[in-house]
Formats: C-alpha cells, structure tokens, sequence
C-alpha cells in the first residue's frame, strides 16, 4: 500500500535545519528526494520537485559564499588571521556609529553571508548568533552622536573602525575594509569597494554592526518613543523628521544632522 500524499507532504515539512546544518539538509534531502522519485502520482512528484529545487538552491547558495571568500583565499597563505571590518550608520539623524570587525575561521561558510542591507531581520539575528559563536574573534567598535557632533562623522567612523580592528583578541595579518582604509592603522589593509558584498569576512562585519545598532536604537525607541526609533532606527523617515518638528530633538539626536529640521 503507497504512502498517502499527506504523510509525504508531513515528512518533507520535517526536513528542517539551522543556517549550518547545510550539509546535513543536503544529504536528507537527497535522500528523500531519492525515496519518491519513482512515485507517479502528480501531488508526489509536485513535493519531489519542490525538494529538488531547495536542493539546487542550497548549492547555488554554498557558491554564491565561496565566491565571497576570494579575497580571504587569495592571501590566506600570507596571513594568518584576516579581518573584516565594516560600519553602520553613517547617514541616520540619531543615535550612534557602530563598527564591527570579525576574523573567520580560514575556508568557513556560512551561508547566506552578504551586506546587512541584503538579509532580512530574522536571517541576521540568527546571522548574529552563529558569527559570534564561530569567528575566532569579533569587536565592536562605536563612536556617541555628541562625538559625531563634536568632531564629524568621517573621523568618528574611522575611529569606531580602528577601536574595532584594535579591540580584536587576536591582532590580525590584513585588514579587509569596505570602500577606504582606516587612517592610523598600523595594519596592512585592504580596501574593497562594495566590500560586504565581495568578502565574507566583511559581510559578517556588516551583519555585527547591524544587528548590534539596531539594538541599541530598539533600547532607545523605548525611552524616546515619539520618534519611531524601533522601525527607523534614527534615519529620516517621515515620521521621524516630523516628530523633530512637532516637539524637538531628543538626547541622541546629532544636531549636526538636523539643522534643517530644527
């Protein structure tokens, strides 16, 4: 007697694994892939070729992730810790500047690695979690909206980046940076334009970064709940510019961003 299509469907919706398990989803997948195969019946075959399609995409994503380690790869053999360094917020009205710098284990994949902007809430929480558990060494870096004010947001940027780079536990060989290398450190580096989209390394920092900042603006959207900051985490949106008009800044607004609507 064949296996109903429900029980079939109920099997393959079993088929769950962490970000990590890629290799583990790979080889249950095939496996079921290969148990019904020969089943004819249109609702099986429709549930095989699902299968096969998320297997096609776990490949298609595993060497999406190995063309991100070129840069790593091309001077591992010099350079024995390699650091990604990346930024977030830059552009916002409020809050702070944060950096992150990650050194990976040499030929790690993680999949679904790529620029913070690119990966969806959920995928960079639990981006967040399996980096820091991972890595060989992350720090943070993180310069207040009064130093912002005070000294400008170039110079604050790269001073969270280098406090980031120096925080590290391990000092490491090269520093691969997006877009500019850092002033005043005394590491070799290497700028990449796009970085958090050509090198993992980078991409993790920019998943740290975000995912650290958009905490801190959470924590502070509930202090200062007028402005929205737990959905524009302190960037000009609408509703934020009005709220700066309607009843003023608060203590994390860099007023040197918000002359035009004060």
């Amino acid at each position: 007697m064949s296996v109903s299509i429900g029980s079939i469907k109920n099997e393959y919706k079993a088929l769950s694994f962490g970000i990590m398990e890629y290799e583990q989803e790979k080889e249950a997948l095939q496996e079921f892939i290969n148990k019904y195969s020969s089943d004819e019946r249109a609702g099986v075959q429709s549930i095989i070729k699902s299968a096969s399609k998320r297997l096609t995409g776990i490949d298609n994503e595993l060497e999406r992730v190995r063309g991100m380690m070129k840069f790593e790869m091309k001077y591992s053999d010099e350079c024995k810790f390699i650091a990604g360094v990346d930024e977030v917020g830059r552009g916002p009205l409020a809050g702070p500047i944060v950096t992150a710098a990650v050194v990976l284990p040499e030929g790690l994949i993680i999949p679904y690695l790529n620029d913070s902007k690119q990966v969806n809430e959920k995928k960079r929480e639990q981006l967040y979690d399996i980096i820091n558990e991972v890595a060989v060494s992350v720090a943070i870096g993180i310069r207040s909206e009064k130093e912002i004010d005070e000294y400008g947001i170039g110079k604050m940027d790269s001073a969270a980046m280098r406090d980031s780079v120096l925080g590290l536990d391990v000092q490491p060989d090269l520093v691969l940076v997006d877009a500019f290398k850092i002033p005043d450190l005394d590491i070799r580096q290497i700028p990449i334009i796009k970085g958090d989209t050509y090198s993992v390394s980078i991409a993790a920092a920019s998943i740290v970064a975000k995912v650290t900042r958009d905490r801190m603006m959470d924590e502070y959207a509930a202090k200062y709940p007028e402005y929205g900051f737990d959905s524009n985490k302190g960037y000009g949106s609408a509703k934020h510019i009005e709220a700066i008009k309607t009843i003023g800044p608060c203590d994390i607004h860099r007023r040197s961003f918000i002359g035009n609507f004060v």
